[in-house]
């Protein structure tokens, strides 16, 4: 089954990717269509094209069968891809025949110098200056390093929350995957929580535990879904003409490229050259080592789907050593979500709740660094907005995640972990 790219797409993209340098891609009657998988025959063909620059953006990569992935199809490609389904037998459902509607209503119509906060998304800028900030006002226990710079000369930064000495360790990273704005933004809500509540299962885990959060592990891609292109999910290193960026979460060195990943550069899951090609993978790697013998739980932050998911994703991977131990820990943390908003979150492993996934930053925090409980949280929602979740969605959604966590550290304890 073969994908021939014509010349006249060829220079369709090309000027497109020309065109985003100067302006912020805009996706007026751009279809969302939400596309099942029912033999390996279509699987081939969908990951085929998702691999090809051709109109298509896929927001899950189609690992497997008897899955649905949603697909962003661009208005020059609609009625090509609707024949292509058809001749396929793949069943295709239209969820919004214009997505730039949905875009819209993501973020509230702000006012200047309103500050920061957590009514809104805010860019990669506004989220240091308000760490910074933060520093200044606890500077007693609140400290930020930079642990690196990123392909494009950005920094990466760690913040460090820590009331006394001889705590255990708890290390978070947030949108490794650049379009996952939900996740920087919950996680620095957390913080703030950890800084400022006065519930006492807030004092407790603030002040009995040491803090290591990445508030954006992905600077430069995140920063471009900001300027250019909002669906933009990988890093920004440049493979060829057409071909930007390497999936970070499929960089690990471990098991990488067994499973769940592409090779073709093009691809929203490609795995990059080698593990740890990226040097944003590298930093965050040599970070963790540098903590992990004092790190008990470690936890990235994505969205979206509602999923507390741990080690393992790759392809026939075993059980983990302290598989039910993880599974009570995640189930605990999913029981205490549900009743703040009935929100459900599935718990599992990647493989078996998601899908097959290697290379990815839980099995390596897990395997390589150590850490004994390693955990993807997959944050709000289960379809109606997708990645592009609407601004007053955050605060909720940090409730939630601190909920959680309170949970699984209370867990952990009574299992003797922390």
């Amino acid at each position: 089954m073969e994908i021939k790219i014509s010349p006249v797409v060829l220079v369709t993209c090309t000027l497109a990717l020309l065109a985003a340098v100067d302006g912020k891609l805009r996706y007026e009657n751009y279809g969302v269509y939400k596309i099942d998988i029912t033999n390996a025959d279509q699987l081939t063909l969908l990951q085929k094209l998702e691999s090809t620059p051709n109109g298509y953006t896929f927001l899950e990569y189609p690992a497997q069968v008897n899955k649905s992935v949603e697909v962003v199809i661009s208005p020059s490609e609609k009625f090509t891809a609707e024949r292509l389904f058809k001749k396929h037998s793949i069943g295709s459902t239209l969820l919004t025949s214009n997505l730039q509607q949905i875009l819209d209503k993501e973020r509230p119509s702000r006012r200047k110098l309103e500050g920061f906060g957590w009514d809104d998304y805010h860019t990669l800028e506004e989220i240091y200056e308000w760490i910074d900030g933060m520093v200044a006002q606890y500077p007693s226990v609140l400290s930020v390093d930079t642990i690196g710079q990123t392909y494009e000369g950005r920094d990466m930064k760690v913040i460090k929350l820590s009331y006394k000495p001889g705590n255990v360790g708890i290390y978070i990273d947030a949108n490794i995957h650049a379009r996952e704005w939900i996740t920087s933004a919950t996680i620095t809500w957390v913080l703030n929580e950890l800084l400022t509540s006065e519930e006492p299962n807030v004092r407790f885990i603030a002040e009995n535990y040491d803090w290591y959060i990445v508030p954006v592990a992905n600077p430069d891609g995140f920063a471009y879904t900001h300027t250019t292109e909002r669906l933009w999910r990988k890093t920004r290193t440049q493979h060829n003409l057409l071909c930007y960026g390497t999936d970070p979460n499929r960089n690990f060195n471990f098991q990488w490229n067994n499973g769940g990943t592409s090779t073709t550069p093009c691809s929203d899951t490609y795995s990059g050259p080698a593990p740890e090609s990226e040097v944003e993978v590298s930093n965050l790697t040599t970070f963790v080592r540098s903590i992990a013998a004092n790190v008990k739980l470690a936890l990235s932050i994505h969205s979206r789907g509602q999923y507390i998911l741990f080690p393992f994703g790759y392809n026939n991977a075993p059980r983990a050593y302290n598989y039910q131990d993880l599974l009570q820990v995640g189930q605990r943390a999913s029981v205490d979500m549900y009743k703040l908003y009935n929100k459900p979150y599935r718990v599992g492993t990647t493989a078996d709740a998601l899908y097959v996934a290697s290379g990815i930053s839980v099995d390596w925090a897990f395997a390589v660094a150590g850490i004994p409980l390693s955990y993807t949280y997959e944050l709000r929602d289960q379809g109606e907005f997708g990645f592009i979740l609407p601004a007053d969605q955050i605060v909720p959604n940090g409730e939630e995640l601190l909920e959680g966590f309170i949970a699984m550290i209370d867990e952990a304890r009574v299992l003797g972990y922390m």
